[in-house]
C-alpha cells in the first residue's frame, strides 16, 4: 500500500484526481494476483513482499506450496509385496490384530499401545514401553503406506514386514510367532476371518508338532522349542505369522492424515485471495513458512505432501545416555537387506523387479552413518518428544538444533549454521502448529474392537 500511495502523490501532480484512483485500484488488483508484481525477479518480489505483507507469494513460491498440499498427494500406489493390501476384509481382520492385547508376552500390549489413536499413532514417550523399554522413540504409522522404508534406520522396507518385528522383540510385544498361531487357531472369530483370505487354517492342536510357544527369538525355551520342530512345521507357523502381519499392513494403509490449516491457506493463495489468507493464517505462520520454504531450507528434507523424503540424514542430535552408540541407517541397510520378509524374501508377493527401492539402495558411505529417517510433519507439534530416541523435549528446542547445527559425535551431519533471529524462530515454530489435524481414516478403523481389553 505504500508503493500504491506513492504512486498517487506522483501523479496528483500530472493527471486528475480520479485517474490517480482508478491507478491505485490498478495496482491493488494487480497485486492481489499471485506472481504478479510487475515484473520483478522472485527474490525481489519475496524482499518487498516481508516489507509489505506477508501474505504475498510469488507464482514459483505457490508452485512449491502447492508441492507440499495434501491435494498433490497421488492415490495410494498397490504394495506388490503383499496381495491382499487392499482388501477391505483384510483390513478389518488387521484391525482386530492391532488392537489386541493378547499378542503379547504378557497379555497387556498390543501394537496401539506405542501407537495410540489418540496421539497420532504415537504415544508421547522418549522410548517405547512395551513388555520392557525400547531402544528408540515410536514413529507414527500415518501415512508409512506411501514410504518405502519403515523405522527410524529403515530396517524393514513394507508395512507388513515391520509389523512382524514388534510381535518377536524381548522388550515390545515379547512373544513368538507360534503363540500368535495359537491364538488365532482357538478364537473362531479370528479363524473364519482368517481362511476367508489366506484358505484353510492348519490344524495345530498337536502341540507336539506345534508348541503353544515357540519361535526363533531371544527367549530359551521358545527359541528350543523352535530348533526342536520340523523345518515343514515351522513354515506352517511362518507362514500363519507373515498372513498376520499382512493383514495388520491392510488396516495401517487406511491411516492417513487428513487436511489441515496449511492446506487450507495453500488453496486460498492458489486462489490469490487475500482475505481467505489472512483468515486462514496469521502473520507469523505466514512468515513462518516464508522461512520454511526459504531460509530455514526445511524443504531440502521435508517436502512432499507428507512432509519428508523418505530419506536417511546424520543431523547431529545429542547422543542417548542408555545407548550411546547407535550407526542408524547403516547397520539398518545391512538389516533389511538380509531380511527374509523383505520384498525379495520367499513371503513377499511381489516380483524381483517391483522391489526398486530394496534392489537400489544405497548400502555404503560415510553419510550413513548415524543417519536415520526423516519423519513426516504433519501433526509434528503434536508429537513430542523428537529424534530417535526422544531426545529433544519440545519443537522449540528442535528448531534451536536447527538453527545451530552442532557437531555430530559420530558421522557427518547434512546441518549448515541458519542464524535464525528469535523472531524467525518464533514464525517457523507458529508455522508448525498448522500442519495438525485429524486423521482422514474411517471413524470406525479408529476404535478399538476390544474395549475390554484396552490398556
Amino acid at each position: 500500500m505504500y508503493l500504491h500511495l506513492q504512486t498517487c502523490r506522483f501523479s496528483l501532480r500530472l493527471i486528475k484526481p480520479l485517474t490517480c484512483l482508478l491507478l491505485v485500484i490498478m495496482l491493488i488488483t494487480m497485486s492481489t494476483v499471485p506472481g504478479t508484481v510487475l515484473g520483478e525477479s522472485d527474490a525481489a518480489s519475496n524482499a518487498m513482499s516481508l516489507t509489505r505483507d506477508p501474505h504475498y507469494w510469488s507464482e514459483t513460491q505457490i508452485a512449491v506450496l502447492s508441492s507440499l498440499s495434501l491435494s498433490s498427494l497421488p492415490p495410494l500406489p498397490p504394495d506388490p509385496s503383499n496381495s491382499i493390501a487392499d482388501k477391505p476384509a483384510a483390513a478389518e481382520f488387521g484391525k482386530k490384530l492391532f488392537f489386541d492385547v493378547r499378542l503379547s508376552a504378557n497379555g497387556t500390549v498390543s501394537c496401539a499401545t506405542c501407537h495410540k489413536v489418540e496421539l497420532n499413532f504415537t504415544d508421547g514417550l522418549p522410548r517405547a514401553i512395551g513388555v520392557g523399554v525400547t531402544k528408540r522413540h515410536t514413529m507414527t504409522i500415518v501415512g508409512t503406506a506411501y514410504s518405502p522404508w519403515m523405522f527410524w534406520d529403515g530396517s524393514k522396507d513394507s508395512q507388513w514386514s515391520q509389523a512382524l518385528g514388534p510381535l518377536e522383540n524381548a522388550v515390545e510385544h515379547g512373544g513368538n510367532r507360534s503363540l500368535y498361531a495359537h491364538i488365532l487357531f482357538n478364537d473362531d472369530v479370528y479363524r473364519t476371518q482368517y481362511e476367508y483370505l489366506f484358505g484353510k487354517f492348519p490344524d495345530l492342536s498337536d502341540v507336539n508338532r506345534y508348541p503353544n510357544s515357540a519361535g526363533p527369538v531371544e527367549d530359551p525355551e521358545a527359541s528350543a522349542a523352535w530348533e526342536g520342530m520340523t523345518q515343514e512345521d515351522r513354515e506352517v507357523i511362518t507362514q500363519i505369522f507373515v498372513n498376520m502381519g499382512k493383514a495388520i499392513a491392510a488396516y495401517e494403509r487406511l491411516i492417513m492424515p487428513a487436511p489441515s490449516t496449511f492446506d487450507a491457506y495453500v488453496m486460498a493463495a492458489k486462489l490469490g485471495s487475500w482475505t481467505r489468507m489472512q483468515a486462514t493464517y496469521t502473520d507469523s505462520q505466514a512468515r513462518g513458512l516464508r522461512v520454511f520454504i526459504g531460509k530455514g531450507q526445511c524443504i531440502n528434507c521435508h517436502n512432499g505432501p507428507l512432509f519428508t523424503n523418505n530419506d536417511f540424514h546424520n543431523i547431529g542430535v545429542p547422543l542417548s545416555i542408555d545407548f550411546p552408540l547407535d550407526f542408524g541407517r547403516k547397520n539398518g541397510v545391512s538389516v533389511v537387506k538380509n531380511d527374509p520378509f523383505n520384498c525379495l524374501g520367499d513371503y513377499s508377493d511381489a516380483l524381483y523387479v517391483q522391489c526398486p527401492d530394496l534392489l537400489y539402495t544405497k548400502t555404503k558411505g560415510p553419510e550413513l552413518v548415524a543417519a536415520f529417517k526423516t519423519p513426516s510433519l504433519r501433526n509434528v507439534a503434536e508429537s513430542a518428544p523428537y529424534m530417535h530416541f526422544g531426545q529433544i523435549e519440545t519443537l522449540a528446542e528442535v528448531i534451536r538444533h536447527y538453527n545451530e547445527a552442532p557437531s555430530p559425535v559420530q558421522g557427518h551431519s547434512s546441518l549448515t549454521k541458519l542464524d535464525f533471529t528469535i523472531n524467525e524462530m518464533k514464525d517457523l515454530e507458529s508455522f508448525l502448529g498448522t500442519l495438525s489435524s485429524p486423521l482422514a481414516a474411517p471413524a470406525d478403523m479408529l476404535k478399538s474392537p476390544w474395549p475390554s481389553m484396552a490398556k
